[in-house]
């Protein structure tokens, strides 16, 4: 990234500060395994494609990479932690990018108060289990939120080791249960692989509904981008870090479920699924699985584990939701004030401001007595995602845009085949999650319309906002609105 005349000691984030496992663990929080297990492959089986929703999860991990080669072409040329608005903007102009990044802030900051939704009721449960606390929701909500903001004002290391911790105990569990289970041979129907993965078995159902999970459970790949600038010789780091996390969280999430199929039988998945979440506490499907597999003393380990899987994805996204904001104060789309990092080089007012955004969507809920899970939970996580699978279009126009002119890269399949055809299955994408979120958010058609035409809002909004900022351009960040033919600084 070229120099700024602004980024002195008061505005720059810690260089060198953290590496590929690093990375990695703060993208594998914010996709938050254990809670998109337990969470919401009940939902994708049975409101989706039954025994083939593991299926949905390699779809969806084979449309990502096809989109990472792409973001990783560019990320060599723009090291940048606006990501999404940077490498809109180098491409499609600064009008377009900006627009971009607010759309970018609308799907984290939503999906991380879905977060905080589920994440209050998980742990109101457990508090009145275990402690005798019968406290509502939102207080271990806005509690937590002051937690969040403490530890997002601390130094980057700090940060990913607390996360690295929380990672590895959802991912040991459930990777303890699958081992096993596959082990085993599964349950009554066995392994039965093509149950789940065959063409038939995707398609079965409404596969759209699975797909659209599928998507949910990439949330967050992405943002390694948004760490380059404090990343050990991003030039490596950032690829290295976009491909594993992709490849992990597919397998990872494609076996898993598999396994929670095979434990109840292909032919009985569904119905124990329906029986779940007719029972009021959904994760039951795959947490019953996890005991009988692995023993009871598993239970009331994995409710905890559940909670701590939602606060390390609640952290993980208001880590990166700081380095937007910290990144577009730096380009002169914000106040510069919030560009300023501490002693440690964390950005501690963008930190206070994202604290202030969650508690701005969470308190409506809590205020208007509104069932968390179904109302915030379910209506963020469809609006984060429609407005991902938009951020996800354009950027790959961008990358085509943006080689074609600058030259800077000529191989045809990472900057012309790849981008392209991720595009177009993006949209199909998109299609479908327009087509199911009617039933993602309880089958309210107006409440869906209402969401989905939030983003086009927001979208306009940014762009009018990139215009009005057009003259207050800084060096080194932005270059003018040329339609994208400026070259990047290479960083």
């Amino acid at each position: 990234m070229s120099t700024n005349t602004t980024s002195t000691s008061s505005t720059a984030l810690r260089r060198n500060a953290v590496g590929v496992a690093g990375i990695l663990f703060f993208v594998l929080s914010a996709q938050a395994p254990l809670t998109g297990i337990a969470g919401a492959l009940p939902v994708a089986m049975l409101l989706g494609n039954g025994a083939g929703a593991p299926a949905a999860y390699l779809m969806v991990g084979g449309v990502i990479i096809l989109f990472a080669v792409g973001f990783i072409a560019m990320s060599r040329h723009v090291s940048d932690s606006g990501a999404f608005y940077t490498y809109v903007s180098r491409g499609l102009g600064r009008r377009v990018g900006t627009g971009a990044s607010q759309v970018a802030l609308l799907s984290y900051n939503t999906i991380q108060a879905a977060m905080y939704g589920l994440y209050g009721v998980v742990v109101s449960g457990l508090a009145n289990t275990h402690l005798s606390l019968d406290l509502p929701w939102w207080v271990w909500a806005l509690v937590t939120m002051a937690v969040v903001q403490a530890l997002g004002s601390l130094n980057i290391e700090l940060g990913a080791k607390f996360l690295a911790v929380l990672v590895i105990a959802e991912f040991s569990i459930l990777l303890a249960f699958a081992v096993v289970e596959f082990v085993t041979g599964g349950g009554p129907e066995g392994l039965d692989p093509g149950s789940s993965f065959s063409a038939d078995a995707l398609m079965a159902g409404a596969p759209g509904v699975a797909l659209t999970f599928a998507i949910a459970s990439m949330f967050g790949f992405e943002s390694t981008a948004i760490y380059a600038e404090e990343a050990k010789d991003p030039a490596r780091t950032i690829p290295r870090a976009t491909y594993l996390a992709v490849c992990t969280i597919a397998i990872f999430f494609a076996f898993v479920s598999w396994m929670v199929v095979s434990h109840y039988g292909a032919g009985n998945a569904t119905a124990a699924a329906e029986g779940a979440l007719a029972s009021g506490d959904s994760t039951s499907l795959v947490f019953a699985a996890v005991a009988d597999t692995l023993g009871t003393w598993t239970t009331d380990i994995a409710g905890v584990l559940l909670a701590t899987s939602l606060l390390a994805g609640i952290l993980a996204f208001h880590n990166g939701i700081n380095r937007y904001f910290h990144s577009l104060s730096e380009a002169g789309v914000f106040h510069g004030r919030i560009a300023s990092t501490n002693k440690q080089g964390a950005p501690y007012i963008a930190s206070a401001i994202q604290t202030l955004v969650a508690a701005a969507l969470v308190i409506p809920f809590a205020v208007l007595d509104k069932d968390p899970v179904l109302t915030l939970f379910s209506w963020f996580s469809g609006l984060a995602v429609l407005a991902l699978v938009v951020l996800y279009f354009l950027t790959s126009v961008s990358v085509v845009v943006y080689f074609r002119r600058s030259g800077l890269d000529r191989r045809l399949w990472n900057t012309l085949i790849a981008p392209v055809a991720s595009a177009v299955l993006i949209v199909a994408g998109t299609v479908l999650v327009l087509r199911n979120l009617p039933t993602l958010i309880g089958g309210s058609t107006t409440t869906a319309t209402v969401l989905a035409a939030t983003v086009p809002v927001v979208f306009a909004g940014g762009w009018a906002l990139g215009h009005l900022r057009g003259h207050a351009t800084e060096a080194g960040h932005m270059e003018p609105d040329t339609g994208g033919t400026a070259p990047a600084t290479v960083s």
